[in-house]
């Protein structure tokens, strides 16, 4: 509109009164003269507060080899990422198939090896069908968010990973969240409820804390108030159960049509991508409706001739799982017997040295880096304040001598810290 009053244009043009009525009561020169901020000072004070929290981050790029350091912060648990049998799983693809999977599932990101790994995945872990995303975090996103509504109630465990949490945000449902493990909470939440259906979400290995969900006892509690389960798979798949076939499948419930499992191919299968795996009707909701598939281009055709390769090393190799499981066992043994507050027992493969103050877990990391070790450091928002600690991720692979070193660091970590339990 160049000229004329809002009533004239109105008539012409349908939107123009939509237009008018958005703008501010006030005089439009009221937001000329006020002072123009610079709209990045906000974010230079936020960065300055993190820093003196000690909560400031950085990118560290390595070399192929983890710079010559021990790898105890990675999630490659099963210690398949150079393995030469999912590297040529990888390259076949890519000869075969090419780089990008050039488009979206449904229209030309569907190759024969997403196929055969929605496949394969549902068999291995004893579900009825599967779908492939481009990530674990995007199947969190895809489960969650599509199976909830304003008319369900999810239930959220307070220690869930950041991309349930995520997805709860997304669902428009109405969260509860509930104390951690505590399935008495989650039954008196689906009583309650007034909702008519109802989504309990959880980890099956919780990221930080490496402890397990209470499976068995969630899944009854959904089943008796007709509700469903997601489970999260990301830290258990490939380390729990037999065969590394996951936590739901060790606890019995993997088949059953009112649970559903995600899980992502980057930590055990040493590849790239997630899935979501459950009953025929679940999977194609989510073809249907689910906007975090929809619209996402597939996985690259790299990434799924490697998962591929990894669940073929698995059928081959049933016992590395158990193998990783042992190696976790002995860096808790470490941490316990140095007095350091840990999971003494932990389910799968990550072990976490509870230090405290962020600038605790920060000086721990860099004595293992001087002791030629890698580990993880998490502080808040990754953690609740108060519980900054290293989070050591055990390998099928890890050695006697790489434990060894372990030893020293952690002893010297004791020392320094003062956060010994035995002091």
């Amino acid at each position: 509109m160049t000229g004329g009053t809002i009533e004239q244009a109105t008539a012409t043009d349908p939107l123009a009164r939509q237009r008018a009525d958005a703008r501010p009561d006030r005089p439009r020169a009221n937001a000329l003269d006020r002072p123009r901020a610079d709209p990045l000072d906000r974010l230079r004070a936020d960065a300055r507060a993190r820093d003196a929290a000690g909560l400031r981050r950085d990118l560290s790029p390595r070399d192929g080899d983890h710079d010559g350091l021990i790898d105890l912060a990675s999630n490659d648990y099963l210690g398949l990422c150079r393995d030469p049998r999912l590297v040529a799983g990888a390259v076949a693809a890519v000869r075969e198939y090419g780089t990008g999977a050039t488009g979206s599932r449904l229209v030309t990101g569907t190759t024969e090896l997403h196929a055969e790994l929605d496949r394969r995945l549902a068999a291995f872990t004893g579900t009825a069908a599967g779908l492939v995303f481009s990530s674990g975090y995007l199947a969190n996103l895809g489960a969650v968010a599509t199976l909830g509504g304003r008319d369900v109630l999810v239930i959220s465990d307070r220690t869930n990973h950041a991309s349930i949490v995520d997805a709860c945000r997304l669902s428009r449902s109405r969260v509860a969240i509930v104390p951690h493990r505590d399935v008495a909470a989650v039954e008196r939440a689906l009583a309650e409820r007034d909702e008519p259906h109802a989504l309990v979400v959880t980890d099956a290995v919780f990221s930080v804390d490496g402890d397990v969900a209470p499976l068995a006892g969630l899944h009854r509690a959904v089943r008796a108030h007709g509700a469903l389960l997601v489970i999260d798979e990301a830290h258990a798949l490939g380390v729990v159960g037999d065969g590394g076939r996951g936590a739901a499948h060790a606890a019995g419930i993997a088949g059953e049509p009112d649970v559903v499992l995600t899980l992502t191919l980057s930590k055990s299968l040493a590849s790239q991508g997630g899935a979501v795996l459950g009953a025929p009707e679940v999977i194609g909701t989510l073809v249907d409706a689910g906007r975090a598939f929809i619209f996402d281009t597939g996985l690259t055709p790299a990434a799924a001739g490697a998962a591929l390769a990894a669940l073929d090393v698995l059928a081959a190799e049933p016992g590395l799982p158990g193998r990783a499981r042992d190696r976790a066992r002995r860096i808790a043994a470490l941490a316990v017997g140095l007095g350091l507050e840990t999971t003494p027992d932990p389910a799968a493969a990550v072990v976490p040295v509870v230090l405290g103050a962020p600038e605790d877990a920060l000086h721990a990391r860099d004595l293992c880096r001087k002791n030629g070790l890698k580990v993880g450091c998490f502080r808040p928002p990754s953690v609740p304040d108060g519980r900054s600690c290293l989070r050591l991720t055990a390998r099928a692979t890890l050695d006697e001598a790489e434990l060894t070193v372990l030893g020293t660091a952690l002893e010297m970590i004791a020392r320094s810290t003062g956060r010994s339990l035995h002091t």
